[in-house]
């Protein structure tokens, strides 16, 4: 893959980021990603946020299905082309209905989620909003979600994808090679198509 002259930290090349990763522990696999060719400049900081990873996506006590509702709202709503599009094929292959994946772009006006799954999309919805849950929706996930580690997930997992919406916009870091955007149908949230503006200019 070409790297564009002006990356803000320029990925490392296949190579140099599997041995990156083998030095700390990070899986080759989690190497090959675009993500992780640029965390893998900071060696440390990549396996503490690998650490994380691992947690939520292999041993975590939430439900996959409502782990990846949450990611693929945050994708949505922060315009994150990267997280939207990796985690559409995560949980593809979690066999998510695609319809339930196009819906949470628009949750409240579907009938496709029941009431875990709204009480996760609300949940998300207000930190991103608001930048905590209201006592409402924790109640719903009280409900709902009667593992308290698993509601702990919840509030980690929002967390946690947030913050990489946030790099992965910040540091522009590009999909992999061959990797169409946006999928299914390419329709890109509002908040992707708006330049961030400088706060400097101001």
């Amino acid at each position: 893959m070409m790297l564009p002259p002006d990356a803000r930290i320029p990925m490392l090349d296949i190579d140099d980021a599997r041995a990156a990763a083998a030095r700390v522990g990070v899986p080759e696999g989690m190497a090959d990603l675009s993500v992780f060719k640029v965390l893998l400049r900071h060696e440390d900081l990549a396996a503490r946020v690998n650490g994380m990873l691992h947690q939520l996506l292999w041993n975590g006590a939430l439900d996959a299905r409502l782990r990846e509702l949450i990611i693929m709202r945050i994708g949505w709503r922060q315009g994150s082309e990267y997280e939207w599009t990796q985690h559409w094929r995560v949980a593809c292959m979690l066999e998510i209905p695609e319809d339930d994946l196009v819906a949470v772009r628009d949750w409240k006006a579907s009938d496709r989620f029941d009431p875990a799954d709204r009480a996760v999309l609300a949940a998300t919805d207000e930190t991103l909003t608001a930048g905590a849950i209201s006592a409402r929706t924790w109640g719903a996930l009280e409900t709902t979600v009667p593992d308290e580690r698993a509601r702990l997930e919840v509030v980690i997992a929002i967390a946690n994808w947030s913050m990489f919406a946030q790099l992965l916009r910040s540091l522009e870091v590009p999909l992999e090679e061959g990797v169409d955007p946006w999928p299914p149908d390419g329709a890109v949230p509002e908040r992707a198509r708006t330049p961030v503006q400088s706060e400097l200019d101001t």
